[in-house]
């Protein structure tokens, strides 16, 4: 097994956690639009995937372009003071960069609200890409933001890893020919993320650093 060069993150549920907001602000946004409301178990099923993915049931009424203004409003407006780092995975991520290697960002989030996240750990300096949702056509589980991702880095798929919380992030790194390392501590439980089969499980934001020993 060659060396890890490139290690590629998701954002939601693994750097930050924004979890509750992102909730909070799908259930605003139904309340908003007088619509039925969904649990959070609903919505958290979605998470991972963009927000057109999540209102795709409302495309024709009251239209997804004013649920996804809605939910933003909502979720930007409360984002300092509901969002907080992840205790250690900001200082993971840095002595990854010290170790040499590549590091970025490939999140269904739009650039605007990944910026936000980045910042409030004081990371956007360290990554070497970002690849939003409005970067590409195909959204994760699809292997193309990874994808694109690695070819703005010039990347080698033996090379890489995708670590995320999701099980749409273990398809997208699966899809795009990359290994994965699930973490656990986001929303998900380990049995939420086994039928994926994850190179590395992680347990604690230290053991990101075990991504450095791969021989």
């Amino acid at each position: 097994m060659p060396p890890l060069k490139t290690i590629l993150f998701d954002l939601d549920g693994t750097i930050i956690d924004s979890i509750r907001l992102i909730i909070d602000s799908y259930h605003h946004t139904l309340a908003t639009h007088g619509l039925p409301a969904r649990t959070d178990e609903e919505w958290l099923r979605g998470i991972g995937t963009p927000l057109r993915v999540q209102f795709a049931d409302w495309k024709d009424s009251p239209g997804i372009e004013a649920m996804i203004a809605t939910y933003r409003e909502y979720n930007l407006r409360n984002h300092d003071s509901c969002v907080v780092p992840y205790p250690g995975v900001a200082g993971a991520i840095r002595a990854i960069r010290a170790a040499g290697r590549q590091t970025g960002l490939v999140t269904s989030k739009n650039r605007h609200g990944a910026l936000l996240g980045l910042r409030l750990c004081e990371l956007e300096p360290l990554m070497d890409v970002i690849v939003g949702a409005d970067d590409v056509v195909n959204p994760k589980p699809h292997g193309e933001p990874v994808e694109l991702a690695m070819q703005r880095l010039d990347a080698d798929p033996a090379t890489t890893v995708y670590v995320g919380d999701s099980i749409h992030d273990m398809h997208s790194g699966r899809a795009a020919g990359v290994r994965t390392a699930a973490v656990l501590w986001g929303p998900f439980a380990r049995a939420d993320l086994e039928p994926a089969a994850p190179d590395w499980w992680l347990e604690r934001p230290s053991d990101l650093l075990k991504l450095l020993e791969v021989q």
